[in-house]
């Protein structure tokens, strides 16, 4: 069935995909394997968890900045917290929602 709504741009698009041998990438397992491996040891050592406790008060603050800068509230104090031991915590006063 020939679509008639695909611009000559399009058409190049998917002349490319055709074009390329997806099996070459869907028979790499292993490499892909190795991939997989490598990311989840990668970020095993990298990060911990924390445990911490707070006041609702003061957790519901977190997470209306959070909001306010589009983070989720555990991201955004992860930022925090990072900013604030290599000394790039800068609080802009405008900003401060009392």
């Amino acid at each position: 069935m020939k679509n008639n709504f695909i611009d000559s741009e399009e058409k190049k698009d998917m002349e490319i995909w055709d074009d390329i041998d997806v099996t070459k990438f869907e028979s790499d397992t292993e490499n892909i394997k190795q991939l997989k491996s490598a990311a989840k040891n990668y970020v095993k050592k990298h990060e911990t968890k924390m445990n911490i406790r707070i006041s609702k008060e003061e957790l519901e603050k977190i997470k209306q900045r959070a909001k306010l800068e589009g983070l989720k509230y555990q991201t955004f104090i992860k930022s925090v917290l990072h900013k604030y031991i290599t000394g790039q915590l800068v609080e802009d006063k405008t900003k401060v929602a009392s």
